[in-house]
């Protein structure tokens, strides 16, 4: 139910109360004594000070909770007192000894931590908002209520001193102030940070703004907090600030030197969410991995990136169907420094916070994290993950049938299959308007599966529609997989489904339309090469790295693609990649690492030994055709019947004599300039060398890829030679004879006394081969 301000539920004697203290105004350190509990009162206290905040929704009921808690836990004696500033409540809790009686600091600073006997707590109420710092022996808890007002700040005032009035520390600070005013909405960052002056009075600054508000947003943002630094904490040299929407610190210390992410502070909503806590925990956990890992990788060459990331789990349940989280840290770290600082943070999540917690968030000067069950950034979701489903109690199996694994089958799964296909049917008449009726004119594509063709639906968005041909091997059974798969995935990197046409024997995918088709129309071509620079060829590579992770990791699917390859890897107007043609993937289920077929599908050259050969798929079988992938676009050359010099073999063994001679950049493609970055590119190659080794188990994974290329720092372990394929006979390498983005895909039987005799990676390993 709707949460109230608790004042609504105050006692006339509270209400007395509650005017006495309004009218205490500003007087500083007036005592408010309150025997046991005292609950009442307080609530009259805190009530007539921001009762007018219907937004509230019982927020004082967390902190009053807190507080019986805290009482409990020293003895039924303790004391409440209150204390009235001119910056705000403070209510202190201690052993009773202390009654009465000033720390050291008077007591009455809002935000000051007030430490009598061996625990202590400090509630402080400032502007509309309310502190909550409570230490336990060496532990300190930070914690805030959010804020009663939007935009109202949570603010921690340093102990490094104060400095006076028009001193030079004030003069450094202002002209710091400015700099930081003006420079945090230029570049796009969002960001700025800077130092003034010569110790001791040197001022150092950080100020970062959540990376869903605009430039403009951001610099008065910045430009209220430094105001408001003065009075929230007047003449401190050390100050903490949070805004909604912006961050500020200013030190006479140099924070900035390092990427500690020190005096972090904690906001919670005391909301809680029933029902299975722990599905709930694990939910909001993997959303928090999931969306630090996508903002420390969200980041690109040029100055403008950003570490920010926002991310989405749908089906948690009736209540509550939707998670929410941001992640973000200062755009000054690397990618490896962002997902130290923002692993640290999920790993303090629930030692920090109730595990029921509805929302919470963790801002410090190097990262911040958030989770809400309503929607509360500004830009669409990111990432978007599907929320483990509620187990069923286990019912007894039938004598002699196994029990069910997780990923197989059930009457339940076709049914929710069949509904998630039902909601994206597009009419035949539909897609013949937007297509002008399958008009040559409009065809980007085809091949052994049918064609493409670009289309505009009535509403102006672009797709493009995949027709499949009558003859195509992919059967309603192959397209319904991909129905299923692709409709439940939503990743920045994966192309979005738009729909389907089952009608008058028709079968068609309809996807968003990418301007700049797919990769291998540019890249393996000599006159359209050139268009790929270096940066675009790394935000690519970054990209594909990012969405294979999605599938094996942080989309709790598990999903091997089985056929990543560059006809595959479909680019935006921005060259963005989006990988596509999820007809071969397969699910895993719960533990489930690898599987085994004797039907081997997939592109030549792409696949891993152990497919090829055996049968055997796991994610590590995706990591190789990463490895090929990446190798490509660096060279330009295509895996398949490449050709080099006087020798001829695939582009694995090629890269491998080059990289032990030490010649490796002889093979980089030359169309991209000479103005790519040898560092780069050599750690390119070094990690797609590392994801073809022969045995699966020395790939590795995603995630880990991802660290290397996103890290100089990360060192890398020599990779083994890569089991070659030596093509027997001619043939172009494309295979598929056809033209646009889906050629080179065969479907193999491996005849079944091969199935467990040990091969030869160089032995010829696919028979009965025939067009996709």
């Amino acid at each position: 139910m709707p949460w109230l301000p608790l004042a609504q539920h105050s006692s006339s004697s509270s209400a007395a109360a509650a005017g006495d203290a309004h009218t205490i105004g500003e007087q500083n350190a007036v005592d408010a004594v309150v025997d046991g509990f005292g609950l009442g009162k307080l609530q009259g206290i805190l009530g007539s000070a921001a009762g007018q905040a219907a937004e509230m929704d019982g927020m004082y009921a967390g902190m009053l909770r807190r507080l019986e808690k805290l009482a409990r836990e020293v003895e039924k004696s303790n004391l409440l007192v209150l204390k009235q500033s001119r910056h705000g409540i403070c209510i202190i809790v201690w052993k009773k000894k202390a009654h009465g009686t000033e720390d050291e600091n008077g007591g009455t600073s809002c935000g000051k931590l007030v430490w009598k006997g061996r625990l202590a707590l400090c509630c402080a109420m400032c502007r509309g908002s309310v502190l909550l710092l409570r230490v336990h022996a060496a532990l300190l808890l930070l914690a805030a209520l959010p804020a009663l007002i939007a935009g109202q700040p949570w603010q921690i005032c340093g102990e490094n001193g104060n400095y006076t009035a028009n001193s030079t520390y004030q003069a450094n600070l202002k002209q710091l102030a400015a700099a930081l005013h003006k420079n945090v909405s230029s570049g796009g960052r969002l960001f700025a940070s800077g130092a003034v002056g010569a110790v001791p009075d040197a001022v150092y600054a950080l100020a970062l703004c959540r990376g869903d508000i605009n430039a403009s947003a951001c610099a008065d943002c910045v430009g209220t907090i430094f105001q408001d630094a003065q009075q929230l904490c007047p003449y401190g040299k050390e100050v903490s600030i949070v805004y909604d929407s912006c961050y500020l610190r200013f030190s006479n210390l140099d924070f900035l030197s390092s990427a500690d992410n020190s005096g972090v502070v904690d906001l919670y909503n005391t909301g809680t969410v029933s029902g299975d806590v722990g599905r709930y925990d694990r939910a909001v956990t993997g959303l928090l991995n999931a969306t630090a890992r996508y903002a420390a990788g969200n980041a690109n060459a040029s100055s403008s990136s950003r570490l920010f990331a926002t991310g989405v789990m749908v089906g948690f349940d009736a209540q509550f169907p939707k998670i929410y989280a941001m992640a973000q840290c200062s755009p000054d770290l690397s990618p490896a420094q962002c997902g130290l600082c923002l692993g640290a943070m999920v790993a303090r999540w629930w030692q920090t916070f109730e595990p029921n917690t509805q929302g919470a968030r963790s801002v410090g000067a190097r990262c911040n994290m958030r989770v809400e069950l309503y929607s509360f950034y500004n830009v669409p979701s990111m990432l978007q993950l599907q929320a483990e489903a509620v187990a069923p109690s286990p019912s007894p199996a039938p004598a002699g049938k196994p029990p069910a694994v997780p990923g197989t089958t059930g009457a339940a799964s076709r049914s929710e299959d069949f509904e998630s296909i039902e909601s994206l049917i597009l009419d035949l008449s539909t897609l013949r308007i937007a297509t002008d009726n399958f008009s040559e004119n409009n065809k980007l594509g085809e091949g052994g599966f049918g064609v493409v063709y670009k289309g505009s639906l009535p509403h102006g968005e672009e797709i493009a529609v995949k027709r499949l041909s009558q003859s195509s091997v992919q059967g309603i059974g192959e397209l319904k997989n991909e129905l299923v798969l692709v409709a439940k995935l939503q990743h920045k990197n994966l192309v979005r489904l738009v729909g389907v046409c089952l009608e008058e024997h028709e079968r068609m995918l309809v996807y968003e339309y990418m301007p700049n088709r797919s990769l291998d129309t540019i890249l393996f071509d000599a006159e359209k090469s050139s268009l790929l620079d270096w940066g675009k060829r790394l935000k690519i590579i970054n990209g594909v790295a990012r969405g294979m992770q999605y599938l094996h990791e942080d989309s709790q699917l598990k999903i091997v693609h089985r056929d990543l390859k560059a006809s595959n890897v479909l680019l935006d107007s921005d060259y963005n990649p989006k990988i596509s043609d999820f007809g071969l993937a397969r699910l895993f289920g719960g533990d489930q690492t690898q599987d085994v077929t004797n039907r081997v599908v997939g592109t030549y050259g792409y696949m891993a030994p152990e497919y090829a050969m055996r049968g055997h798929y796991s994610v590590k079988s995706d990591v190789f055709s990463f490895g090929v992938l990446v190798l490509e676009i660096v060279t330009g050359r295509r895996n398949s019947g490449s050709y080099y010099s006087e020798q001829s073999g695939d582009l694995l063994s090629i890269i491998w004599e080059h990289w032990t001679m030490g010649t490796i950049m002889e093979m980089v493609d030359r169309s991209m300039g000479e103005r790519a970055a040898g560092g780069e590119i050599a750690r390119c190659i070094h990690v797609g060398l590392l994801c073809v080794q022969e045995n699966p188990a020395s790939r590795p994974a995603m995630s880990a890829v991802n660290v290397m290329l996103s890290s100089g720092t990360v060192s890398l372990k020599a990779p083994s030679r890569p089991a070659f394929y030596i093509r027997k006979g001619g043939g172009d390498g494309d295979g598929g004879g056809g033209t646009g983005s889906y050629s080179g895909s065969f479907v193999g039987t491996l005849p079944s006394s091969g199935r467990s005799a040990p091969m030869s990676p160089n032995e010829v390993s696919i028979t009965e081969l025939e067009p996709r």
